[in-house]
């Protein structure tokens, strides 16, 4: 395997963001316009007036209770300032870089920056990496991919730049199916894999690669009690295999808003095949419990099932990773293949 080169300050703060045994255990609470309908919906439920004070608050005390359990914590500077104040010291900050949602009027779901954020800015204001999410459709006509493309090019260019790792984040799509249906899962774990590997090019820059799991779990035989599968659990692991043989960096899944126990399952699934998955950044499967104990108990409430449930969420997951995963170095042949150097002389 060739050397990788990388920049000192990149090298410092991709271990910063990762635990101590190079293992990237990090909690998402990213999450905004869907947080904002959750915590609306909440509300209604039980009979509350919702503001935007619950959201900034939640993930306040979210992360103020829960980050020193994580090696880091994506947040984002527009719903979770807060959030980034009070997360434990020790632990990395990763920053989300994109405008949430899409435009759903112009096809494609075309990514965009937010515009008054750049790598440098968010440095400045203690990010350890960036973070940005795109919808990928690898059969959408080129006029769109190639937009996609030249994004993350300039999206990891500007993180080489700025010697800041970049994750990015992939969520994958078909405008003419429901990504629920039975449809889609058929089709999802060539979509996932082509994705995989289009972005795992040197020429993105792309330090760590956030991965869907390349199957839907609702439709794996013998997981739900469904008559209706896409694939078997063995067809399901060969895809988890497919997708680390594919990569050529690091890279960790996403938990995608699944149940804690299912995506602890498929996490074991990935290490039982082989994947060579460098660990996770999990957000809903963590803490999506505690928007309705929040809303309807308030700050006491939250607060114990977070240091309950929330806190045994993560440890179950901390010692799954210790089990399944591989430290992100490895991804290149090892700390020794890894050859740090000033970012002036930077191959």
């Amino acid at each position: 395997m060739a050397k990788k080169f990388m920049s000192k300050g990149k090298f410092r703060k991709m271990m910063t963001v990762s635990d101590e045994k190079g293992i990237i255990n990090a909690m998402a609470l990213d999450q905004r316009g869907s947080l904002v309908k959750a915590m609306k919906i909440a509300s209604e439920k039980y009979n509350k007036v919702f503001n935007m004070d619950m959201v900034y608050d939640f993930k306040e005390i979210v992360s103020r209770e829960l980050s020193y359990l994580s090696s880091a914590v994506l947040l984002d500077d527009q719903m979770g300032y807060k959030g980034i104040a009070a997360k434990d010291k020790s632990t990395g900050l990763i920053m989300s870089y994109e405008k949430t949602g899409y435009d759903a009027d112009t096809p494609g779901r075309l990514p965009s920056l937010i515009p008054d954020q750049s790598a440098q800015i968010m440095v400045q204001r203690g990010a350890n990496a960036l973070k940005v999410l795109v919808y990928y459709n690898p059969n959408d006509p080129d006029e769109i991919n190639d937009v996609k493309k030249a994004f993350a090019q300039r999206y990891g260019t500007e993180g080489l730049a700025a010697e800041t790792p970049t994750f990015f984040e992939i969520v994958t799509y078909d405008d003419k199916l429901d990504s629920k249906s039975l449809a889609f899962a058929k089709i999802k774990p060539e979509l996932v894999l082509k994705s995989m590997k289009e972005f795992t090019q040197d020429k993105y820059h792309i330090d760590v690669l956030k991965m869907e799991v390349p199957f839907n779990p609702t439709y794996v035989e013998g997981w739900t009690d469904s008559d209706e599968y896409a694939y078997t659990e063995e067809q399901a692991k060969g895809y988890l295999k497919q997708l680390s043989d594919e990569a050529t960096r690091p890279y960790i899944f996403l938990s995608a808003g699944v149940p804690t126990p299912i995506f602890q399952r498929e996490l074991k699934l990935a290490g039982d095949a082989g994947a060579q998955f460098n660990g996770v950044l999990s957000g809903r499967a963590t803490w999506l419990e505690s928007v309705d104990i929040w809303i309807k108990g308030g700050e006491d409430a939250l607060v114990s099932w977070l240091k309950d449930k929330g806190t045994r969420n993560i440890k179950e997951l901390t010692e799954i990773l210790s089990q399944k995963a591989t430290p992100w170095f490895e991804a290149y042949g090892g700390m020794d293949n890894i050859e740090v150097v000033d970012v002036s002389n930077l191959k």
